[in-house]
């Protein structure tokens, strides 16, 4: 997808009816915003990627002295009616740019907020990210604000009844054929949709925990993730769930708040963003205290800086290093336990 075709996809009506209608996210953003109003109101503020101007509304509603609503997509007239449908023409400027192209003509001041809806699938597809980046480094104040400020993606085995065990019986008809040709193509190119939480096989691990505050452009280009998950039940390994979190700030100098969490967990409400499943081209029973590992890497593609692939490789669990205490039922981990509890205790060599 070039840069040209990214922008034009957000002239689609329906995308921006997916994002608009997604309740858990408008409430996340809006409480963030509101809770953060001492810090908000009288400041400048920067929304990167502002579509219909939700967000810098929510800004000027927590009384803002100036939004610049940045929107490179055509959809930026409608921005503007819905900015002056809310009486909002006087504090928020939409500025029809590409963050990259904006200028100190543009926006002459640097701003106390950014705020951003960056997120795509897997946290990182879209590669919106370096926008929010660049417009940091370029336009926000040392001490400022950044919302959501920080983000994790997370990732754990699963069953994928979707893909495996709704073709065993299509009304009365056994499908298996159709489904093995979804696995193939599902492991190369993963899906989305939403898991329920009973299909996850272990606890989730973070894959990566983003500071929007540090993070380069760099540390985005590749991610190499090693894990050794262990089943919490008997099941069917059928592929890997991974998921996101966003955090916004808490009010600087309170403790009466706790920082708003956006999830895209499965036993959380759902969201447009769903679950991003990487499908295994077969399906494998395990039981408690089965040692799941394999290596999962994220890396931007070289066709498209908006895109990464996903990379899964699944490992012998005999030959890879396990974490210390591991629960798996593999005999070595079993008597590295068992020796760590005893000197834990003070029984080993040497203990008084």
């Amino acid at each position: 997808m070039d840069v040209e075709d990214y922008f034009k996809s957000y002239e689609d009506l329906e995308v921006h009816k997916l994002m608009l209608t997604d309740g858990p996210r408008n409430a996340a953003y809006h409480e963030a915003i509101f809770n953060n109003k001492a810090d908000i109101e009288g400041k400048i503020v920067l929304d990167v990627g502002a579509g219909m101007g939700i967000l810098s509304i929510f800004c000027a509603q927590a009384g803002a002295k100036k939004v610049y609503a940045v929107e490179a997509s055509g959809t930026y007239r409608v921005a503007i009616d819905v900015v002056k449908e809310n009486q909002m023409e006087n504090v928020i400027q939409v500025v029809h740019k590409r963050m990259e192209d904006v200028t100190v003509e543009d926006i002459p001041e640097k701003v106390d907020v950014i705020v951003s809806e960056w997120m795509g699938f897997y946290l990182l597809h879209e590669g919106m990210l370096d926008t929010v980046i660049l417009a940091r480094d370029r336009f926000l104040k040392p001490q400022g604000l950044i919302f959501p400020e920080a983000a994790a993606i997370y990732v754990t085995p699963c069953s994928v009844p979707s893909v495996y065990q709704y073709w065993e019986n299509v009304q009365g008809v056994r499908m298996e054929s159709f489904s093995r040709l979804l696995r193939e193509q599902a492991y190369k190119k993963p899906i989305t949709e939403t898991i329920a939480a009973s299909c996850l096989l272990a606890e989730p691990e973070v894959l990566t925990w983003i500071d929007l505050r540090e993070v380069t452009h760099d540390n985005l280009d590749e991610i190499n993730f090693r894990h050794v998950a262990v089943s919490n039940k008997i099941g069917a390994y059928e592929g890997i769930c991974l998921w996101f979190t966003c955090t916004f700030p808490c009010p600087k100098g309170s403790n009466n708040f706790e920082p708003v969490t956006l999830s895209t967990e499965p036993d959380e409400p759902i969201t447009h963003w769903k679950q991003t499943l990487i499908v295994l081209p077969n399906s494998m029973k395990v039981e408690v205290g089965h040692p799941i590992c394999y290596d999962l890497v994220m890396k931007r593609s070289t066709e498209s800086s908006r895109r990464y692939a996903l990379e899964l490789t699944m490992l012998d669990p005999e030959e890879v290093e396990h974490p210390e205490f591991c629960s798996c039922f593999m005999t070595k981990c079993i008597l590295v336990n068992a020796m760590l509890e005893k000197y834990e205790r003070g029984e080993g060599d040497g203990a008084e």
